[in-house]
Protein backbone atom coordinates (compact mmCIF):
# COMPACT_ATOMS: atom_id res chain seq x y z
CA UNK A 1 0.00 0.00 0.00
CA UNK A 2 2.68 2.55 1.13
CA UNK A 3 4.94 1.63 -2.41
CA UNK A 4 1.28 2.28 -4.38
CA UNK A 5 0.85 6.11 -2.90
CA UNK A 6 4.35 6.96 -3.38
CA UNK A 7 3.74 5.64 -6.76
CA UNK A 8 1.22 8.18 -7.21
CA UNK A 9 2.60 10.68 -5.11
CA UNK A 10 5.21 10.58 -7.58
CA UNK A 11 3.28 10.37 -10.51
CA UNK A 12 1.26 13.13 -9.51
CA UNK A 13 4.23 15.61 -8.89
CA UNK A 14 5.63 14.42 -12.81
CA UNK A 15 2.59 15.66 -13.78
CA UNK A 16 2.22 18.93 -12.40
CA UNK A 17 6.51 19.23 -13.09
CA UNK A 18 5.94 18.76 -16.69
CA UNK A 19 2.63 21.09 -16.98
CA UNK A 20 4.86 23.97 -15.29
CA UNK A 21 8.31 23.29 -15.94
CA UNK A 22 9.54 23.64 -12.61
CA UNK A 23 10.13 21.27 -9.65
CA UNK A 24 7.12 22.31 -7.36
CA UNK A 25 8.58 21.10 -3.82
CA UNK A 26 11.39 22.34 -4.21
CA UNK A 27 10.11 26.06 -5.77
CA UNK A 28 7.55 26.10 -2.90
CA UNK A 29 10.33 25.38 -0.28
CA UNK A 30 12.43 27.96 -1.89
CA UNK A 31 9.85 30.10 -1.82
CA UNK A 32 8.88 30.32 1.63
CA UNK A 33 12.62 30.83 2.77
CA UNK A 34 12.52 34.21 0.19
CA UNK A 35 9.06 35.22 2.00
CA UNK A 36 10.44 34.97 5.47
CA UNK A 37 13.34 36.64 5.10
CA UNK A 38 11.30 39.13 3.33
CA UNK A 39 8.86 39.72 6.04
CA UNK A 40 12.04 39.54 9.02
CA UNK A 41 13.65 42.50 6.73
CA UNK A 42 10.10 44.33 6.64
CA UNK A 43 8.76 43.93 10.16
CA UNK A 44 11.86 43.32 12.09
CA UNK A 45 14.24 46.90 11.28
CA UNK A 46 13.65 48.29 8.55
CA UNK A 47 16.88 48.94 7.75
CA UNK A 48 17.69 45.22 7.06
CA UNK A 49 15.36 45.28 3.67
CA UNK A 50 18.31 47.10 2.55
CA UNK A 51 20.64 43.90 2.74
CA UNK A 52 17.73 41.83 1.20
CA UNK A 53 17.34 44.45 -1.26
CA UNK A 54 20.48 44.42 -2.29
CA UNK A 55 21.22 40.74 -2.29
CA UNK A 56 18.47 40.26 -4.68
CA UNK A 57 19.70 43.41 -7.23
CA UNK A 58 23.34 42.22 -6.64
CA UNK A 59 22.10 38.25 -7.70
CA UNK A 60 20.24 39.81 -9.99
CA UNK A 61 22.47 42.13 -11.85
CA UNK A 62 25.15 39.76 -12.23
CA UNK A 63 23.14 36.61 -13.54
CA UNK A 64 21.49 39.27 -16.39
CA UNK A 65 25.16 40.19 -16.97
CA UNK A 66 26.33 36.60 -17.15
CA UNK A 67 23.24 35.87 -19.46
CA UNK A 68 24.17 38.63 -21.74
CA UNK A 69 27.97 37.50 -21.89
CA UNK A 70 26.56 34.16 -22.55
CA UNK A 71 24.59 35.58 -25.67
CA UNK A 72 27.83 37.23 -27.29
CA UNK A 73 27.68 41.19 -25.37
CA UNK A 74 30.82 42.17 -23.54
CA UNK A 75 28.74 43.49 -20.11
CA UNK A 76 31.55 44.34 -17.63
CA UNK A 77 30.33 42.33 -15.01
CA UNK A 78 32.36 44.05 -12.17
CA UNK A 79 31.28 47.51 -12.62
CA UNK A 80 27.74 46.44 -13.01
CA UNK A 81 27.48 44.47 -9.72
CA UNK A 82 29.16 47.77 -7.75
CA UNK A 83 26.91 49.96 -9.74
CA UNK A 84 23.47 48.08 -9.10
CA UNK A 85 24.62 47.80 -5.55
CA UNK A 86 25.08 51.10 -4.76
CA UNK A 87 22.06 52.40 -6.16
CA UNK A 88 20.43 50.28 -2.69
CA UNK A 89 21.66 52.56 0.20
CA UNK A 90 21.54 55.58 -2.23
CA UNK A 91 17.73 55.18 -2.71
CA UNK A 92 16.75 54.57 0.28
CA UNK A 93 19.13 56.89 2.31
CA UNK A 94 19.02 59.66 -0.05
CA UNK A 95 15.50 58.32 -1.35
CA UNK A 96 14.95 59.93 -5.12
CA UNK A 97 18.17 62.26 -5.63
CA UNK A 98 19.88 59.80 -4.78
CA UNK A 99 18.22 57.11 -6.81
CA UNK A 100 18.16 58.98 -10.12
CA UNK A 101 21.81 60.19 -9.47
CA UNK A 102 23.93 57.27 -8.41
CA UNK A 103 21.80 55.26 -11.36
CA UNK A 104 23.05 58.11 -14.17
CA UNK A 105 26.47 57.70 -12.22
CA UNK A 106 26.23 53.69 -12.37
CA UNK A 107 25.62 53.96 -15.96
CA UNK A 108 28.89 56.33 -16.62
CA UNK A 109 31.12 53.56 -14.98
CA UNK A 110 29.85 51.10 -16.69
CA UNK A 111 30.27 52.77 -20.25
CA UNK A 112 33.69 54.29 -18.86
CA UNK A 113 34.83 50.64 -17.85
CA UNK A 114 33.77 49.19 -21.29
CA UNK A 115 35.60 52.06 -23.36
CA UNK A 116 38.79 51.30 -21.25
CA UNK A 117 38.43 47.61 -22.05
CA UNK A 118 39.12 48.64 -25.84
CA UNK A 119 42.74 49.46 -25.20
CA UNK A 120 43.81 45.62 -25.05
CA UNK A 121 43.75 44.47 -28.30
CA UNK A 122 41.96 41.43 -27.29
CA UNK A 123 38.88 43.78 -26.53
CA UNK A 124 38.68 45.58 -29.66
CA UNK A 125 35.62 44.96 -32.14
CA UNK A 126 33.75 47.21 -34.23
CA UNK A 127 31.91 50.30 -33.42
CA UNK A 128 28.64 48.55 -33.98
CA UNK A 129 29.52 45.65 -31.32
CA UNK A 130 30.53 48.55 -28.90
CA UNK A 131 27.39 50.29 -28.84
CA UNK A 132 25.45 47.31 -28.03
CA UNK A 133 27.75 46.00 -25.31
CA UNK A 134 27.16 49.40 -23.89
CA UNK A 135 23.79 49.61 -24.30
CA UNK A 136 22.96 46.06 -22.64
CA UNK A 137 25.20 47.32 -19.40
CA UNK A 138 22.33 50.00 -19.32
CA UNK A 139 19.73 47.85 -19.78
CA UNK A 140 20.90 46.21 -16.75
CA UNK A 141 21.51 49.39 -14.61
CA UNK A 142 17.70 50.39 -16.00
CA UNK A 143 16.07 47.74 -16.03
CA UNK A 144 17.21 45.79 -12.81
CA UNK A 145 18.75 48.91 -10.47
CA UNK A 146 16.69 51.57 -11.01
CA UNK A 147 13.31 49.57 -11.03
CA UNK A 148 14.41 47.61 -7.99
CA UNK A 149 14.77 51.34 -6.72
CA UNK A 150 11.43 52.15 -6.56
CA UNK A 151 10.68 49.31 -3.96
CA UNK A 152 13.91 50.41 -2.13
CA UNK A 153 12.13 54.23 -2.29
CA UNK A 154 9.04 52.95 -0.99
CA UNK A 155 9.98 51.37 1.76
CA UNK A 156 12.02 54.15 2.99
CA UNK A 157 8.94 56.45 3.04
CA UNK A 158 7.50 56.46 6.68
CA UNK A 159 5.04 53.94 7.06
CA UNK A 160 6.46 52.70 3.22
CA UNK A 161 7.08 49.20 4.96
CA UNK A 162 3.73 48.60 5.10
CA UNK A 163 2.96 49.33 1.40
CA UNK A 164 5.79 47.16 0.09
CA UNK A 165 4.62 44.31 2.14
CA UNK A 166 1.19 44.95 0.81
CA UNK A 167 2.16 45.21 -2.98
CA UNK A 168 4.41 42.18 -2.74
CA UNK A 169 1.25 40.29 -1.23
CA UNK A 170 -0.56 41.26 -4.30
CA UNK A 171 1.96 40.38 -6.34
CA UNK A 172 2.31 37.07 -4.85
CA UNK A 173 -1.55 36.24 -5.19
CA UNK A 174 -0.85 37.40 -8.66
CA UNK A 175 1.57 34.52 -9.27
CA UNK A 176 -0.48 31.89 -7.51
CA UNK A 177 -4.02 32.91 -9.06
CA UNK A 178 -2.52 32.43 -12.36
CA UNK A 179 -0.80 29.14 -11.58
CA UNK A 180 -3.72 27.45 -9.87
CA UNK A 181 -6.28 28.70 -12.66
CA UNK A 182 -3.81 27.81 -15.52
CA UNK A 183 -2.94 24.61 -14.20
CA UNK A 184 -6.29 23.63 -13.85
CA UNK A 185 -8.18 25.50 -16.09
CA UNK A 186 -5.57 26.51 -18.50
CA UNK A 187 -6.45 25.46 -22.44
CA UNK A 188 -6.17 28.76 -24.49
CA UNK A 189 -2.81 30.23 -24.89
CA UNK A 190 -1.90 34.22 -23.67
CA UNK A 191 1.40 34.75 -25.83
CA UNK A 192 2.52 31.39 -26.93
CA UNK A 193 5.55 32.72 -28.99
CA UNK A 194 6.58 34.21 -25.42
CA UNK A 195 6.04 32.30 -22.49
CA UNK A 196 3.72 29.10 -23.97
CA UNK A 197 2.86 28.22 -20.48
CA UNK A 198 0.24 31.25 -20.21
CA UNK A 199 -3.18 31.11 -20.87
CA UNK A 200 -5.94 33.42 -20.34
CA UNK A 201 -7.32 31.30 -17.86
CA UNK A 202 -4.61 31.85 -15.72
CA UNK A 203 -5.05 35.64 -16.42
CA UNK A 204 -8.42 35.22 -15.14
CA UNK A 205 -7.45 33.97 -12.29
CA UNK A 206 -4.50 36.77 -11.73
CA UNK A 207 -6.87 39.47 -11.98
CA UNK A 208 -9.28 37.95 -9.66
CA UNK A 209 -6.62 37.01 -6.83
CA UNK A 210 -5.39 40.38 -7.18
CA UNK A 211 -8.76 42.52 -6.54
CA UNK A 212 -9.56 40.14 -3.59
CA UNK A 213 -5.47 41.09 -2.28
CA UNK A 214 -5.63 44.77 -2.84
CA UNK A 215 -8.92 45.15 -1.36
CA UNK A 216 -8.04 42.90 1.78
CA UNK A 217 -4.60 44.91 2.15
CA UNK A 218 -6.19 48.12 1.53
CA UNK A 219 -8.53 47.31 4.37
CA UNK A 220 -6.51 45.54 7.07
CA UNK A 221 -3.21 47.16 6.37
CA UNK A 222 -3.23 50.17 4.53
CA UNK A 223 -6.09 51.99 6.13
CA UNK A 224 -7.66 52.81 3.12
CA UNK A 225 -11.13 52.42 1.19
CA UNK A 226 -11.96 49.39 -0.52
CA UNK A 227 -11.69 51.03 -3.74
CA UNK A 228 -7.68 51.98 -3.69
CA UNK A 229 -7.34 48.18 -2.86
CA UNK A 230 -9.29 47.82 -6.74
CA UNK A 231 -6.93 50.20 -8.25
CA UNK A 232 -4.10 48.41 -6.38
CA UNK A 233 -5.21 45.21 -7.23
CA UNK A 234 -6.27 46.07 -11.15
CA UNK A 235 -2.60 48.46 -11.52
CA UNK A 236 -0.45 45.33 -10.24
CA UNK A 237 -1.83 42.40 -12.17
CA UNK A 238 -1.30 44.35 -14.69
CA UNK A 239 2.37 45.34 -14.31
CA UNK A 240 3.15 41.98 -12.57
CA UNK A 241 1.91 40.28 -15.30
CA UNK A 242 3.64 42.98 -18.22
CA UNK A 243 6.88 41.71 -15.68
CA UNK A 244 6.49 38.47 -16.41
CA UNK A 245 6.08 38.71 -19.96
CA UNK A 246 8.57 40.51 -20.74
CA UNK A 247 11.26 38.92 -18.57
CA UNK A 248 10.10 35.73 -20.84
CA UNK A 249 10.82 37.75 -23.71
CA UNK A 250 14.55 38.40 -22.73
CA UNK A 251 15.10 34.33 -22.30
CA UNK A 252 13.21 33.84 -25.61
CA UNK A 253 16.00 35.99 -27.36
CA UNK A 254 18.95 35.17 -25.53
CA UNK A 255 17.48 31.35 -26.57
CA UNK A 256 17.63 30.19 -22.75
CA UNK A 257 14.80 28.41 -20.43
CA UNK A 258 16.13 30.31 -16.72
CA UNK A 259 18.28 33.06 -16.58
CA UNK A 260 20.33 31.04 -14.06
CA UNK A 261 20.13 27.92 -11.74
CA UNK A 262 21.00 29.52 -8.66
CA UNK A 263 17.21 29.01 -7.23
CA UNK A 264 16.24 25.25 -7.12
CA UNK A 265 12.58 25.17 -8.64
CA UNK A 266 12.62 28.69 -9.78
CA UNK A 267 15.29 29.32 -12.24
CA UNK A 268 17.59 32.61 -11.23
CA UNK A 269 16.90 35.34 -9.43
CA UNK A 270 15.28 37.27 -12.04
CA UNK A 271 12.81 34.21 -12.81
CA UNK A 272 11.58 34.82 -9.22
CA UNK A 273 11.31 39.35 -8.66
CA UNK A 274 10.34 39.96 -12.73
CA UNK A 275 6.86 40.42 -11.62
CA UNK A 276 8.04 42.86 -8.59
CA UNK A 277 10.51 45.60 -10.41
CA UNK A 278 7.78 46.89 -12.65
CA UNK A 279 4.69 46.55 -9.54
CA UNK A 280 7.16 48.36 -6.84
CA UNK A 281 7.28 51.68 -9.55
CA UNK A 282 3.60 51.35 -9.83
CA UNK A 283 3.02 50.86 -6.26
CA UNK A 284 5.22 53.92 -5.32
CA UNK A 285 3.32 55.98 -7.44
CA UNK A 286 0.37 55.10 -5.46
CA UNK A 287 1.77 55.53 -2.80
CA UNK A 288 2.44 59.33 -3.69
CA UNK A 289 -1.14 59.19 -4.65
CA UNK A 290 -3.37 58.23 -2.10
CA UNK A 291 -0.96 59.13 1.14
Amino acid sequence: MASDFEAQVRATNDKINARTGRPLVRAIVVGLLLGLALLASLLIVKELFMVFAGALVGFTAWELASALRFAGRRVPRVPALIAALAVVPAAFYWLATGHWLVTLAGIGLIVAWRLAELARPAARTSPREVLLDLGAGVFIMMYIAFMAGFTVLLTAQDGGQVWTLAFLIVVVSVDVGAYATGLTFGKHPMAPTISPKKTWEGFAGSVAAAVVAGILTAIFMLDQPWWVGLILGGVLVVTATGGDLAESLIKRDLGIKDISTWLPGHGGFLDRVDSSLLSGAAAYALFLIFT
